[in-house]
């Protein structure tokens, strides 16, 4: 694993901003790490990235644990904070030397145009970072975070304020980025998550409430609806008879019929319908979207 996170504990005070903390990403996953704010997502991400102490519990990245005077992790971790810090008045190759400086990068200078290529920076390469607008500097800050070629790379809101064209681009970036590298992310956008993510964990009051794809996350066969169309007569008394079948809708020219139980439904409306001689035109899940479990999950 990448990312090993083992009963963590974060207190401040009195109070647990992280509790009870479990949860892994392996080698070459892109991991959303979603939450509302004060949740304990940028806590739990600075203690993996050694920038914070934990109070209790195991944090490992390749292998090795994390702690705030670990040389060794670090050089195994990329990190983009939510406060992108830059310094403004350093020209974009000059600050991305500095950086492979902090690092020891070998031919750093092959490395920094490397880098500027690969996030798109060849326009912007000789400005200084004070005249570049928000999207090129999150690009600046990706190339910084990847330039010693971590294997992990963790990214706080990566596309907090961009306009929807510097969105797409980051995002396009993130996925090529995630192609070599493991990728964990923290965002509020949904969309972001659907269209870059492998996996979804999702943290509530400091402890994990949901952690798996998000399609399934969407597909919940305890609360699950599905739309039917039949070719033939049938009436609303005759559907809420099938077995697990609950609540019935007549829409358009079919059926909403959601269930009591933890059964994937289509099964059972396919049963019945072949015991009954029904033709079966459409049967489609209902899914939420993620925003709507993400609500569910956490409020």
């Amino acid at each position: 694993m990448s990312i090993e996170v083992k009963n963590l504990f974060k207190y401040y005070g009195e109070q647990a901003a992280v509790s009870d903390v479990t949860f892994s990403v392996a080698k070459g996953e892109i991991v959303g790490f979603l939450g509302p704010n004060g949740a304990g997502k940028s806590t739990t991400m600075k203690i993996l990235t050694g920038f914070i102490s934990a109070s209790s519990g195991e944090v490992k990245v390749c292998g090795m644990p994390v702690d705030v005077d670990s040389l060794d992790t670090r050089r195994k971790i990329g990190y983009l904070p939510e406060n992108n810090p830059l310094y403004l008045d350093m020209y974009v190759k000059e600050y991305l030397e500095f950086v492979g400086k902090i690092y020891h990068v070998k031919n750093l200078k092959a490395r920094v145009i490397e880098m500027i290529k690969a996030v798109g920076l060849e326009l912007e390469q000789d400005k200084k970072l004070g005249a570049l607008s928000k999207g090129y500097r999150q690009r600046v800050g990706l190339a910084a975070a990847i330039i010693h070629d971590p294997e992990v790379l963790i990214l706080d809101e990566p596309t907090s304020g961009l306009d929807p064209n510097q969105m797409v681009e980051i995002r396009e970036l993130i996925k090529k980025i995630g192609k070599s590298k493991t990728v964990m992310l923290s965002t509020h956008i949904m969309r972001e998550v659907e269209a870059i993510c492998d996996r979804v964990v999702i943290i509530n009051k400091g402890q994990i409430v949901a952690d798996d794809t998000a399609s399934h996350l969407q597909i919940d066969l305890s609360h699950q609806t599905v739309y039917a169309e039949f070719d033939g007569t049938v009436s609303k008394a005759m559907l809420s008879k099938i077995k697990h079948v609950g609540k019935v809708e007549k829409v358009n020219n079919g059926w909403l019929l959601e269930t009591t139980d933890e059964v994937d439904l289509r099964k059972v409306i396919a049963q019945h319908a072949q015991q009954n001689n029904l033709l079966v035109l459409t049967l489609k899940t209902e899914e939420k979207t993620l925003e709507e479990v993400f609500k569910e999950l956490t409020k």
